[in-house]
């Protein structure tokens, strides 16, 4: 069974207590019950199915529970105005999902502007957030996403979700589609920043070494349920199968590197 409780009992921004989502005859979810605290980066790992992403899209009102209660922030998500949700949230998706006829700069600055942002604080928020994510403004604030290589269109997804300063973030698989050294560049990039910025951060991948790279905690999915929710160097022990399979994964690796 997954631990369910955070270090951080007493700052909790997302609950899950209980929570399940079925759509007709087929469960997505089941019994979800944990806590994020906050500036924590929760990792959800799992294989392809396995309820990671529909847990994800729980947070910010993708998708509501049919069974159970999401809280962010202390209030029920159901109880939140939509947009005001996830306007509030950042959020980060596999290949950006960048707007292909606004330029990095509009892209960057979209909720900022329909949160009705000054233009001038916009526009140094927008230089801020290129700099903060390694690309210069004056070379990449006009160019647009055509003319971006994929680790260049990640980086501005990554800024835009930052854009309004939001508390927490979302990221679904965002370095996925990379190939090998720009995914760990990023990767690296990543780290420093959620040290940094001390967001809450949930993060989900299907790769165990992004797991034990970016995540304080890992939960564990298989079959829509819970199966570990753990630290890395509790989740490198853990007796669960699900986890020992992951973990295989990087034996093998190591193996076949050292053959």
């Amino acid at each position: 069974m997954a631990t369910t409780q955070s270090d951080n009992t007493s700052d909790t921004v997302i609950e899950f207590r209980s929570v399940g989502l079925s759509i007709g005859d087929k469960r997505l979810v089941c019994d979800l019950s944990f806590e994020v605290a906050r500036g924590e980066t929760l990792v959800l790992l799992g294989r392809s199915g396995s309820g990671k992403t529909t847990t994800l899209k729980l947070i910010n009102r993708l998708l509501d529970p049919t069974a159970g209660e999401v809280r962010v922030e202390g209030k029920s998500t159901i109880e939140w105005d939509a947009i005001h949700l996830r306007r509030s949230i950042g959020y980060v998706i596999q290949e950006t999902g960048l707007f292909p006829h606004f330029n990095v700069e509009r892209n960057i600055a979209l909720v900022p502007r329909l949160e009705g942002w000054p233009e001038d604080r916009t526009r140094e928020r927008v230089r801020e957030l290129l700099q903060l994510v390694g690309l210069m403004p004056e070379i990449f604030a006009r160019r647009f996403p055509r003319e971006l290589s994929g680790g260049q269109r990640q980086r501005v997804g990554v800024a835009r979700a930052l854009a309004a300063d939001p508390p927490v973030i979302l990221m679904d698989e965002p370095f996925g589609a990379l190939d090998p050294l720009t995914r760990a560049e990023l990767q690296r990039e990543f780290g420093r920043l959620a040290q940094a910025l001390k967001k809450t951060i949930v993060f989900v991948t299907h790769d165990i070494r992004e797991a034990f790279a970016l995540g304080s905690r890992i939960g564990l999915f298989k079959d829509g349920r819970l199966m570990v929710l753990a630290s890395p160097d509790e989740f490198a022990l853990s007796d669960d199968a699900e986890a020992k399979a992951f973990i295989e994964t990087l034996e093998d690796e190591r193996s076949h590197k050292n053959l």
